[in-house]
């Protein structure tokens, strides 16, 4: 059974993916048919980052997935017995 700690951060991690999701939509999605001198483009990024950062992202979740499945597999790595 989760504790209320467990709830809170589960909680707060959804919270967190639904800014952002709704971050990223608005600034794909709905900046490119705004004009570019309207008060909204100043709280967000140049568009060229739309991109950049979820290429980067994507690269850096790949590594760290690779990185734990190198060390999984080394430590499970049992050495070949000499007759």
């Amino acid at each position: 059974m989760a504790t209320g700690v467990d709830q809170a951060v589960g909680m707060s991690l959804v919270l967190f993916s639904l800014l952002l999701f709704t971050y990223y939509s608005v600034w794909v999605i709905v900046l490119p048919f705004v004009d570019k001198d309207y008060v909204l483009h100043k709280y967000f990024l140049p568009r060229e980052y739309s991109v950049l950062l979820p290429g980067v992202a994507a690269v850096i979740l790949l590594l760290c997935i690779g990185a734990f499945t190198a060390v999984i597999m080394w430590k499970n790595h049992k050495p070949k017995k000499v007759n």
